[in-house]
C-alpha cells in the first residue's frame, strides 16, 4: 500500500457517503481507525448551509462552497493540490428535473477530472454507480468487471458520461480508479432512507412479486474501505471495481431484516406486509421513462419502477486485486442505521 498523501480532496462531502467517508478519514466515525489519515482534508459542497454538516464529520477540514460544474470554483478547490488524492463523490440521484443529471453527474465529473489533471494529482478515485449498467438479466445474474454499458434512465446515462470523462483523462495519463457501489445504507442517511424504514415499520412498503429479486448493497463503512484501497493500492490505477457487501440480498430478506432490527430497537412494527404484483414495477418503469423524456423526475415513480428488478454485482475482483474484505453485513449495518436514526430523533 502507498502512503496517504498530504492533501485529500473530496467532492460531495455533505452527501450520504461523503459524510461517512470524511468521518472515517478524520477518525470521528464508527470503526474508522484503520482509515484515518493525517494531512489536509479539502472538501467541496454546493451551498453554505452544508458547511456545518461537513465540519461535524471532519472538524479540521477546509470547506469550499460552489457548483461542482463551475470551472472557477473547481480551480480554486484544486489550487496548490499537486500530488493530492481526489475522491469525486459529488452527484445527484433524485433531482428536481432531469437537467440536473447532466449538469452535476456528467458535466461535474468532466470539470473536476479536468482540474485534477491540470494540477497533477497522484490519484483520482471516481465514485460511480450500478446504473450505467442497467439491471441484471435475471435473478441469478451478477454484474462483472467487464460488464458493457446499458444505462438505466437519465441517472444511468449521466453516470456513464461521468465514467467516460474519467476514462478519457486516464488515457491522457491521469492515474484514475472507478469504484461502483450499488444501493448504500448506513449513518448520515437522507430522508428517503428514513422514509423506507417508516414504510417497512408500518407495513406499507410495497414488496413486489415473490421478493426473491436480489440487491447488492454497500454499508457506508464498507464503501469507505473500498475507496481508500482504490486510492492507496498500487494495482488499482486504471481499473474499475464493484464495491459492495459480501453478497447480494433478496429484497424479502432486506425487508425482514429491517423489520427485525426495528423491533429489537424497541419500536412498534406492524405485522402486515403490502404485496403487489411485479407488473406494477413494469408499469412504473414505463411511466418513469415517459416523464423523464419530458424532463420531469418523480422520485416515487422511479423507485417503484426498480423494485421488481435484480441489481447484483460480483466483488471478487476487488477482493483479489485490492484485498477488499467487507466486514459489515446487512443485519449489523441496518442495526447501526436504525441506532443513528434514533439518536437523531428521526424514528
Amino acid at each position: 500500500m502507498e502512503a496517504p498523501p498530504a492533501v485529500t480532496v473530496v467532492t460531495g462531502g455533505s452527501g450520504w457517503f461523503g459524510r461517512a467517508l470524511l468521518a472515517a478519514l478524520a477518525g470521528t466515525g464508527d470503526g474508522s481507525a484503520a482509515l484515518r489519515r493525517d494531512g489536509e482534508l479539502r472538501v467541496l459542497v454546493a451551498t453554505p448551509a452544508e458547511v456545518d454538516v461537513v465540519l461535524a464529520a471532519a472538524p479540521e477540514s477546509r470547506v469550499h462552497v460552489g457548483d461542482v460544474a463551475d470551472e472557477e470554483v473547481v480551480a480554486r478547490l484544486f489550487d496548490g493540490a499537486e500530488g493530492a488524492s481526489v475522491v469525486h463523490a459529488a452527484g445527484v440521484i433524485h433531482p428536481r428535473t432531469t437537467d440536473e443529471f447532466d449538469h452535476v453527474n456528467a458535466r461535474g465529473a468532466e470539470v473536476v477530472v479536468g482540474a485534477a489533471a491540470r494540477v497533477g494529482v497522484r490519484r483520482f478515485v471516481h465514485v460511480s454507480s450500478n446504473s450505467p449498467f442497467g439491471v441484471n438479466v435475471d435473478q441469478g445474474d451478477v454484474f462483472r468487471n467487464d460488464e458493457p454499458y446499458r444505462p438505466y434512465m437519465g441517472y444511468g446515462r449521466s453516470k456513464m458520461a461521468g465514467e467516460l470523462a474519467v476514462k478519457r483523462a486516464a488515457e491522457g495519463g491521469l492515474p484514475t480508479v472507478i469504484v461502483r457501489p450499488p444501493w448504500f445504507y448506513g449513518p448520515y442517511q437522507p430522508p428517503r432512507q428514513t422514509a423506507f424504514f417508516q414504510l417497512v415499520r408500518t407495513g406499507r412498503f410495497p414488496l413486489m412479486g415473490s421478493g426473491a429479486q436480489r440487491r447488492s448493497m454497500t454499508y457506508v463503512d464498507n464503501l469507505a474501505l473500498g475507496v481508500v484501497l482504490a486510492d492507496l493500492h498500487p494495482k488499482a490505477v486504471g481499473r474499475a471495481y464493484w464495491i459492495a457487501d459480501a453478497r447480494p440480498y433478496p429484497v424479502q430478506e432486506i425487508v425482514d431484516t429491517v423489520r427485525e432490527v426495528l423491533r429489537e430497537a424497541g419500536l412498534d412494527v406492524a405485522r402486515r406486509q403490502v404485496r403487489v404484483p411485479a407488473v406494477v414495477g413494469t408499469v412504473a418503469e414505463k411511466a418513469d421513462g415517459f416523464l423523464q423524456r419530458r424532463g420531469r423526475y418523480v422520485q416515487q415513480v422511479h423507485v417503484l419502477g426498480e423494485m421488481d428488478k435484480t441489481i447484483a454485482c460480483d466483488i471478487s475482483v476487488a477482493r483479489e486485486e485490492l484485498g477488499y474484505d467487507p466486514q459489515i453485513e446487512l443485519r449489523e449495518g441496518m442495526s447501526r442505521s436504525v441506532a443513528w436514526c434514533l439518536d437523531q430523533g428521526l424514528l
